[in-house]
């Protein structure tokens, strides 16, 4: 950027020359404005990098266009091409729209936007890429997204000049009509019209297919992104131990993040509100300078005074006035939408929910106390709709009613003027286009205004998660620190504590060693703190202090009470968390056996949602299936086969011993008949100030 930056500043020279040699006022006004774009891309060094794009994007074209026109003005030009000579003022426009993108990028709303994209545009992973008819290739990701994005400016900037063209077709074509010129009206019409709509077109469906490929493959980066970093190091658990904002992460990955970028069917992305600025932008400054010049003779009403450029200031304060009244009047709705995404992710929530435990409401009767909760769930976003459509409502009226007005407002004031036969019909009709346009792009805020609510609060919801993610991450390495010890050692508990969230001290072990190849069984009442004391072992819990020291090299696996089993494919979720085809059927169908599940062995392929289908005894079996699979040198069972009767409890400790002789179990229980299956007992004892402290006691001792 500092490069270019100085590319800019030598044309800015370079101007201020050719207009003293041409004595020509706009490229006075050229090198002033390159001159200020020149210091303005050098500091864009320091802004984001989504943004830097359409920076160097415009700068470029301020040299290039510019020289194109100092050549022209010093008669370089061929005579030629002479129709195809640029307008004076399109290499001014495009200095101040890099001018005017280093200017945004310091409101702090644009940099919270900025951060997140820039997420997409400063990595360097490599990606795959196609242009047809060409074969496919491989280049960084960010690098295919820039082409992209300025693929893409390009092809809008093109639409932009040939709306420009239309509209001097369309004063032509009227001029035509009026007068009764028929030679004229066909050549324009077959000539000038055809070719531009058809190339319009052509570049609209160009641009269709190039958008959807830059947001599908920035959807899927940024989806995997978050998905990384929401499970890395365990922040989704630590997330939900901390609380706070995030509610609901699925909806933020699933939908926010395709929100963000392309807004979905009900608004605008990232992406799209940044082309639509750039063509409102666009459409407002050549607009303005057609406006300006159709206008510069209209007198002001009931008087003879002629303002320069009356329409446009006419334009500007009508713009005003309805940007001030949109936002007073639909402020709210950022804080509305923000809450409708929270409450209608509760509900869907509770559906699901509810669908996963609907045997257990089954047994429990409970559908009356579900219909109570989720009626009370749907009553929120009955409440937060209606909210809106109030809200909605009196935006809808105001900005209907201008809507309506805006329209015949340049006939009013070009009206007199047509019947008095100072212009014609064709001059009266590109007036109102040209006011048109300008009025809509001063009134871009009222017209996207509900749309922009909408994406602030994705932003919003985005950058809590953001937050909540980074407050997870910075409890890495909290709580209980797992440190080596020397291999085919005892795992040893050093002065660990253990707290609860709210700071709460609960466990104190002292020094507690478990030595390999001697089962060990830790009971104790319930909330003693047992549980939490396998997930400091497992390296999971964030609040405590203290050492585990495990053997160097040792795989350490922790099976609770209730074992997650992902939907899809028996085979995947006896092999869990490993991948679907790391073990053999005949390993798999071995482990089935062995775990007393013989109904499952040849349905490996079937796929269902197992946690529903299964009753709890036959989940907490293909847990252990799932241990002899992975074979881990240290198994910890949290009350892992507490759904199974004593006597195939039993037959499973067996297995376990017989299979994984190598593996040392460290088990929680309750029964008097786990006592016989393990070597030592630890008994979760009061200590005071509810504080547990585990005690050895003899397994012989009950």
């Amino acid at each position: 950027m500092k490069a270019l930056g100085v590319a800019v500043g030598l044309f800015a020279i370079v101007a201020g020359l050719a207009g003293r040699a041409a004595g020509d006022d706009v490229l006075y006004m050229l090198a002033i404005a390159s001159l200020v774009c020149g210091l303005t891309t050098f500091l864009s060094a320091g802004i984001s990098r989504y943004l830097k794009i359409f920076v160097a994007i415009f700068s470029a074209e301020t040299v290039l266009f510019g020289l194109l026109v100092a050549a022209a003005k010093l008669g370089l030009w061929p005579a030629g091409l002479k129709d195809y000579a640029l307008t004076d003022k399109l290499p001014l426009t495009v200095a101040m729209f890099s001018i005017l993108v280093y200017a945004v990028s310091k409101f702090g709303v644009v940099r919270e936007m900025t951060r997140i994209a820039d997420l997409y545009f400063a990595h360097d992973e490599r990606g795959i890429a196609r242009v047809w008819p060409f074969p496919a290739f491989g280049a960084l990701e960010r690098r295919i997204a820039v082409a992209m994005i300025v693929g893409l400016v390009l092809i809008n900037q093109t639409q932009v000049g040939i709306s420009l063209r239309l509209s001097f077709f369309n004063r032509d074509w009227f001029n035509a009509i009026q007068n009764k010129d028929a030679a004229s009206f066909w050549q324009l019409l077959l000539w000038v019209f055809t070719p531009w709509a058809f190339t319009y077109i052509a570049s609209a469906v160009i641009e269709f297919v190039l958008q959807s490929m830059l947001v599908i493959r920035w959807r899927k980066w940024l989806t995997e992104h978050y998905v990384g970093h929401w499970l890395g190091g365990h922040a989704h658990y630590r997330m939900n131990l901390l609380g706070g904002e995030a509610d609901n992460p699925d909806q933020r990955i699933a939908e926010d993040v395709a929100r963000f970028i392309d807004g979905g069917t009900d608004g605008y992305g990232i992406y799209s509100y940044s082309i639509l600025l750039i063509s409102t932008l666009s459409s407002l400054v050549s607009f303005s300078y057609i406006l300006w010049d159709l206008s510069g003779n209209y007198a002001f009403p009931g008087t003879d005074i002629v303002v320069p450029g009356f329409l446009f200031w006419v334009a500007l304060a009508y713009a005003a006035f309805g940007t001030l009244v949109t936002h007073l009047i639909g402020r709210s709705l950022v804080g509305l939408y923000f809450q409708r995404q929270k409450v209608e992710a509760d509900f869907r929530f509770s559906l699901a929910r509810l669908r996963e435990y609907s045997e257990q409401v089954a047994l429990l009767a409970g559908e009356r106390a579900e219909r109570s909760a989720l009626g009370r769930r749907f009553g929120a976003v009955i409440g937060n709709y209606l909210q809106l459509v109030d809200r909605r409502k009196k935006l809808m009226a105001f900005t209907a009613t201008y809507g309506q007005l805006s329209p015949i407002i340049p006939y009013i004031f070009t009206a007199p003027f047509y019947f008095a036969g100072k212009i014609q019909l064709g001059v009266m009709t590109q007036t109102a286009q040209a006011f048109g346009r300008v009025e809509g792009a001063l009134t871009f805020f009222v017209n996207y205004y509900t749309s922009l609510a909408g994406f602030k609060s994705v932003l919003d919801r985005l950058s809590s998660f953001d937050e909540s993610i980074a407050r997870a991450q910075a409890m890495d390495g909290a709580g209980p620190r797992p440190r080596p010890a020397p291999a085919g050692g005892a795992l040893t508990l050093d002065n660990v504590t253990l707290a609860l969230p709210d700071g709460r001290r609960i466990v104190e072990t002292g020094e507690v060693s478990l030595a390999p190849g001697h089962s060990a069984l830790f009971t104790g009442p319930s909330g003693s703190g047992k549980s939490t004391l396998f997930r400091g072992i497992a390296g999971i819990w964030p609040y405590g202090g203290g050492a585990v020291r495990i053997p160097e090299g040792a795989r350490v696996m922790v099976l609770p009470q209730r074992p997650y089993l992902p939907n899809g494919s028996l085979r995947a979720a006896v092999s869990y968390p490993a991948e679907p085809d790391a073990f053999s059927d005949a390993e798999i169908r071995d482990s089935l056996q062995a775990a007393r599940l013989p109904a499952l062995v040849e349905r490996l392929e079937d796929s269902d949602s197992w946690s529903m289908r299964l009753s709890g005894g036959e989940q907490q079996r293909l847990a252990i299936a799932r241990a002899l699979l992975a074979r881990p040198d240290w198994l910890l069972l949290d009350e892992a086969t507490a759904a199974l009767d004593e006597k195939l409890e039993a037959e499973i400790y067996r297995t376990i011993a017989e299979k994984l002789p190598q593996t040392t179990i460290v088990s929680i229980g309750h029964r008097a008949t786990l006592n016989a299956l393990h070597d030592r007992r630890y008994e979760m004892a009061p200590t005071g100030e509810g504080m547990y402290a585990p005690r050895e006691r003899k397994a012989a001792a009950e």
